[in-house]
């Protein structure tokens, strides 16, 4: 890997900054900042901040300190806490020196962490103060941790972590180091059974950087709001942007209210958050919504956008370019985009329905259309699972070249499990999980056109549909819908409303109204938890 060193510090900063020739390691950028502009803010959390020129002496020392304890080329080390910048260092440490980070889910249970540590294979574990007893108690298990380091919020005195880069020497990045090692595993949250780790190389990653970057390019004056979990590839692709163009990174240790509310007063402009924030901000209140203006840029992805919510959105932060992004871990992130002139231009250009679509293929992505049985090419507006070649596609699943190849062709497709469309120019239409269509009567049933439908209900504030049994057509379709506060509704007026807007067979036989939604940590509604009482005893599950 190479650093910039013939790069000297320019006496004034221009926008946007002239950058580099592009990066081929994900730590390229950053050696290039910490010459170009060493004192210049990289990245501040909870109070503390660090220059282009710390950040890259801790990430160095980092890596120094992993060689003295043994880490080398195609080792593991892991990191177990809630969003920490500590982690983005031990992720570009590792890398530098040819090692990878696997980062843990901080929500899992202990039974879910030992699973994930012990496949990894981490030899040294990074863990946050107040996740340690998960640690403690599964300690035992885990026979290959060789050390394991604690880390605090604040880094005060006697943490571990901050010990650990002090007494570390600096080291250069490894000779040896080549663009398809791995250097990040994030485990994928799966439909069934354990889940899977994410093998992503410098090449994935640099490339995700780049290709995706068309409507991430920070206006002047700009900082990112780093707040969805590192542990997601939404949050460990993200972080990237900020750092590729030189610009400060605010970071949130969670993604709650109050956080987000701190980070833009302590001024972040740019965001990359899941529909569900919006909703709950939109909610909040006048303060709220005005205090939200603030934000430029709001890219949104890892689940659909009601069209309310987004015309809502807008509606109330004119002067904000909202950006939709479709991908998935196992693409490193984003593959295809609906840009913020898309948002603008919808209904001006005669085609309002573009505002549900996920937009079109980044550069160097390609999107195929496939028939599920026959795996041929669908023509354009047909429906079929949606396939991805990119090289942003990783490597593989840790340790499972089964799962691998049910998933990646031997021409380098991968098949992603969604269903969508293309229309005529390029836009997808991401339609449901192929596991989640339910069929009934014989007749295809796409859950997010149901969930549209009835998220336009004036009464309704989230809503899933999920295919239970049906001893007459094999599946049904039910309702789980979580109100607005203060008003009522009953079942019966939901179906009715949807038999108003759809044919009667996709509609809804029965309806739960629940206090919320069941989410994982990403914001993805659990649909699985609310489908399994139904289908528990049986041989197949939808």
């Amino acid at each position: 890997m190479s650093t910039d060193t013939d790069v000297a510090a320019p006496a004034h900063r221009s926008w946007p900054p002239a950058l580099p020739p592009e990066p081929t390691y994900v730590d390229d950028r950053l050696n290039h900042w910490a010459e170009a502009n060493p004192d210049g803010e990289a990245m501040s959390y909870l109070g503390r901040t660090w220059t282009w020129s710390q950040l890259h002496d801790r990430v160095h020392r980092a890596a120094g300190g992993l060689r003295e304890l043994g880490i080398a080329r195609g080792d593991v080390v892991g990191f177990l806490d809630k969003n920490h910048p500590a982690c983005v260092e031990i992720s570009m440490a590792a890398g530098s020196i040819g090692a990878a980070n696997a980062i843990i889910n901080w929500r899992m249970a202990g039974d879910e962490v030992d699973y994930v540590v012990n496949d990894s294979g981490a030899r040294i574990l990074f863990v946050g103060a107040e996740l340690l007893p998960t640690i403690e108690a599964i300690r035992d298990r885990l026979p290959h941790v060789e050390k394991i380091i604690t880390v605090t919020p604040d880094g005060a005195e006697g943490d571990e972590y901050e010990a650990f880069l002090a007494a570390s020497t600096p080291c250069d990045d490894g000779p040896d180091v080549v663009e398809d090692d791995v250097c990040l595993v994030l485990y994928s949250s799966g439909t069934t059974g354990h889940p899977k780790g994410v093998m992503l190389t410098h090449r994935n990653m640099v490339s995700h950087t780049v290709f995706s970057h068309d409507g991430w390019a920070f206006p002047e004056g700009s900082k990112s709001m780093v707040a969805m979990p590192l542990f997601h590839v939404g949050g460990s692709s993200y972080v990237l942007f900020g750092i590729h163009d030189g610009v400060p990174s605010v970071m949130t240790r969670e993604p709650d209210a109050g956080s987000l509310a701190g980070a833009i007063l302590a001024g972040a402009t740019c965001t990359f958050l899941v529909p569900a924030v919006l909703a709950q901000v939109l909610q909040a209140g006048p303060d709220a919504i005005k205090l939200f203006g603030a934000l430029r840029v709001y890219t949104y992805g890892a689940a659909p956008m009601p069209p309310p919510l987004l015309r809502a959105a807008m509606a109330a932060w004119p002067g904000t370019d909202f950006m939709q992004v479709y991908g998935l871990t196992e693409v490193s992130g984003v593959a295809t985009h609906l840009l913020p002139e898309d948002h603008r231009n919808a209904e001006a250009d005669g085609h309002p329905e573009r505002l549900l679509s996920a937009g079109r293929a980044i550069p160097g992505c390609e999107v195929r259309i496939v028939e599920p049985g026959s795996l041929g090419e669908l023509p354009t507006g047909e429906a079929g699972e949606i396939w991805l070649r990119t090289p942003q596609l990783m490597k593989g699943y840790l340790n499972k070249p089964e799962a691998t190849a049910e998933v990646i062709t031997e021409d380098g497709w991968f098949r992603t499990g969604d269903i969508g469309h293309l229309d005529a120019d390029g836009y997808l239409f991401v339609s449901d999980r192929l596991k989640d269509m339910i069929i009934s009567g014989g007749e295809n049933i796409y859950s997010p056109e149901v969930e549209r439908v009835l998220s336009e209900h004036p009464a309704v504030l989230e809503v899933a549909i999920v295919g239970v049994p049906d001893e007459k057509w094999g599946e049904s379709v039910k309702a789980f819908v979580a109100l607005k506060e203060g008003v009522e509704v009953t079942g019966e007026d939901l179906i009715e409303w949807t038999r108003e807007r759809l044919a009667h067979y996709k509609c809804p036989k029965s309806v739960d109204v629940v206090p919320a939604l069941p989410r994982n940590p990403t914001g993805k509604v659990l649909k699985r938890e609310l489908r399994a009482p139904y289908w528990e005893g049986r041989d197949r599950q939808v």
